[in-house]
């Protein structure tokens, strides 16, 4: 069984928190590591994900250390969408609007 593995390393700007996972977990830089494995086709080849871990600080009598979860990749995905929502108000000024709205 031939298995690969990569890391990435994403970056969150506000407190998250991840299914599975008792605690919200702090704003900023995480490692996430991906397992993949060798699938022999018809003449191809191709990787299928096995795993993904996201690494997370130790907190109380574990500062200093870094933990490794088991995640889902469609809860990372959420956790980076939900982050990247809106976050800017839109003050819209007369000079804004469309020239259809200015006619009102």
């Amino acid at each position: 069984m031939n298995m690969r593995s990569s890391s990435l390393r994403v970056t969150l700007l506000h407190p998250f928190s991840l299914a599975d996972f008792p605690d919200e977990l702090p704003a900023g830089a995480y490692e996430v590591l991906i397992q993949e494995q060798l699938l022999c086709g018809q003449g191809f080849e191709t990787y299928q994900r096995t795993a993904t871990h996201i690494t997370v600080p130790g907190r109380g009598d574990r500062a200093g250390w870094m933990e490794l979860h088991m995640i889902s990749e469609r809860d990372l995905n959420e956790a980076l969408s939900r982050d990247q929502g809106p976050t800017e108000t839109n003050n819209h000024s007369e000079a804004a609007l469309s020239p259809q709205e200015d006619l009102k």
